[in-house]
C-alpha cells in the first residue's frame, strides 16, 4: 500500500456518505491500519451535497487537514456531477467510482477524464434489491474494495457485520441486506 491513501466520498445528505466513511475506516482499523474518517458539512439538510473523507496508512497519520488531492473519489449520487467539482484534486492516475447504470466509458466522457481508472456500479438498484432502500453507501463500499484492493473483501464483510449487529441487533434483515449489497456491488462493479 502507498504510504498514505486519501479517499473522498461525494453524496447527498441522507445517503450515508459519513456512515460509509466511518465503516470503511473501522474495517481498515481492524486490519491494523492507521485511519481517519471525517465528514465535511455545515447546516446541510436532507438531499444537500455532502463530502466525507478517509485516510489510511500503515504508519501513524499526522495530517489533520482536509483532503485536497485524493487518490480515490466515490460518487454516491451521479446527479452531483456538474453541480459539484467531483474530480477536483484527483490526480491523473486517480480512481473514480460512480453509482450509475452507465458504463465506465460513458462516465469517463461525462467527467472529461483522460487518464486514471473509472468504475461504475448501479449501487442504488443493488441497495433496493438487497434491503429495500435507495441508500447506496454500503454497496459503494463493495465497489471500492474491488476497484482498489486496499482491503480484503472478507475482512470488510466481517467487520461491517459486527458493526451493524450492534446497531441493528433487532433487525437481522437490515444486517443481511447490507452485507449482501456489499458482495453484490463487489461482483458487479464495471471497469474499462
Amino acid at each position: 500500500m502507498k504510504d498514505l491513501i486519501e479517499i473522498r466520498w461525494h453524496g447527498r445528505g441522507g445517503q450515508g456518505a459519513k456512515t460509509v466513511a466511518l465503516l470503511f475506516a473501522e474495517a481498515a482499523l481492524s486490519t491494523g491500519k492507521y485511519v481517519q474518517a471525517f465528514p465535511e458539512y455545515g447546516p446541510e439538510r436532507m438531499g444537500a451535497p455532502v463530502q466525507s473523507f478517509n485516510r489510511l496508512s500503515d504508519d501513524p497519520i499526522t495530517l489533520h487537514c482536509g483532503v485536497t488531492a485524493p487518490e480515490v473519489v466515490i460518487i454516491l449520487d451521479a446527479t452531483l456531477i456538474g453541480q459539484v467539482e467531483v474530480t477536483s484534486g484527483l490526480g491523473e492516475e486517480g480512481t473514480i467510482i460512480v453509482n450509475t447504470n452507465l458504463t465506465p466509458q460513458k462516465m469517463r466522457e461525462t467527467l472529461g477524464i483522460k487518464k486514471g481508472k473509472v468504475y461504475t456500479v448501479d449501487a442504488g438498484r443493488i441497495a433496493k434489491e438487497c434491503f429495500g432502500l435507495n441508500k447506496p453507501n454500503t454497496p459503494m463500499m463493495g465497489a471500492l474494495v474491488k476497484a482498489t484492493n486496499i482491503l480484503a473483501l472478507e475482512g470488510v464483510l466481517n467487520d461491517t457485520r459486527k458493526k451493524l449487529e450492534k446497531k441493528f441487533a433487532h433487525k437481522p434483515e437490515v444486517i443481511d441486506g447490507n452485507i449482501q449489497s456489499i458482495k453484490k456491488a463487489y461482483e458487479e462493479v464495471q471497469s474499462e
